[in-house]
């Protein structure tokens, strides 16, 4: 065993929480000038959670990175949490895993390698879980500790979900509840419940596994996972290339024990701002509680499912087999409005 590191004291913002805000990350991805191939399905034409490559032969490569800085002190889940938010992207695209290597950052005059160990370790457990051997990686000396997977995995080509795919009139379903950014920013001041973080753990390190089933059907029209850009953020992304809205109920979101209460007490991460700014001339007026949920940035979050009313029953059934409880839809996709996002 290491000694105590409290691993987000070496680290400015954690989790999907330190990506770079929405409008600053398009403007360095989309070039209208990149070199166009055909079998490049998906790619940076699309704000989607992986790239997806046609191999021609019916069957297609999902590949997607994710690494970020600590969200927690302990480096097994750190290594755990992380792992499980890079192989969460394959399942997102309705793909099924198969090989990982590792991007470890790591400071190495100020935390012992005894440390990165166990983040390896806890990453390791989640390959093995989910199948997939962690087949070797990457590592470079740097200021702040970080740490995710490249990850490879495969698709019958006909299966491939995207984001940018609803239509109007599928419903929306999410797979866990709201609020990561919420509980990971009390644990980080040190005001957390103990069964508050339990339950945000248990969520940020559970694989988005029912994709692989999710990818299979017809009815599923659109898929992605809500990670760092929040909810609003990725209804954006899934609205805007169908000239489409969204409108969501707020009081059937699923939301984590004891992110309302933190927030009255004004604790949320500094990413839930930048979320806002990027989407608040497309949404409708907010209050605060419903700000701070649907703007909250997520670590390996559920998947956004939008799917055909009449498909409706049988995802419902595979979110059954897999023991997902939350079984009300949270919204509706409708033709353009004049906001793209109405939280109701």
């Amino acid at each position: 065993m290491s000694e105590i590191v409290k691993l987000t004291q070496f680290s400015r913002q954690g989790g999907c929480g330190c990506k770079i805000a929405p409008e600053k990350l398009s403007e360095i991805i989309h070039d209208k000038e990149s070199v166009v191939f055909k079998q490049l399905l998906v790619g940076n034409a699309e704000s989607d959670d992986a790239a997806v490559f046609d191999l021609g032969n019916g069957t297609s490569v999902i590949s997607t990175v994710d690494f970020f800085m600590p969200i927690v002190d302990d480096p097994v889940l750190f290594g755990s949490i992380a792992a499980a938010n890079a192989i969460s992207d394959v399942y997102a695209m309705g793909g099924t895993p198969v090989m990982a290597v590792a991007i470890l950052g790591f400071p190495i005059n100020k935390i012992p390698l005894s440390v990165a160990k166990e983040i390896k370790a806890g990453a390791e457990k989640v390959c093995h879980d989910a199948g997939i051997p962690l087949a070797g990686g990457h590592s470079v000396d740097s200021l702040e500790p970080m740490f995710g997977l490249a990850v490879t995995g495969i698709i019958p080509t006909e299966n491939v979900k995207r984001n940018s795919t609803a239509r109007e009139g599928d419903f929306l379903l999410l797979t866990k509840p709201i609020g990561a950014g919420v509980i990971t920013a009390a644990l980080k001041r040190g005001v957390i419940s103990e069964g508050h973080l339990e339950q945000a753990m248990k969520n940020m390190t559970t694989v988005n596994a029912i994709g692989k089933e999710l990818g299979r059907l017809k009815c599923v029209n659109a898929m992605t996972d809500v990670t760092g850009f929040g909810l609003a953020g990725h209804l954006k992304e899934m609205c805007t290339p169908g000239n489409l809205s969204v409108e969501i109920y707020f009081d059937k979101l699923p939301v984590m024990d004891g992110v309302r209460e933190y927030i009255s007490k004004f604790i949320y991460p500094d990413m839930t701002t930048k979320v806002y700014s990027s989407i608040a001339s497309q949404c409708n007026e907010l209050n605060s509680e419903q700000l701070f949920i649907s703007c909250d940035p997520q670590t390996n979050g559920g998947l956004l499912v939008a799917v055909t009313p009449d498909g409706l029953n049988e995802v419902l059934s595979i979110f059954d087999t897999y023991n997902i409880p939350y079984i009300t839809p949270i919204g509706r996709f409708l033709s353009r409005q004049e906001k793209m996002i109405n939280i109701i």
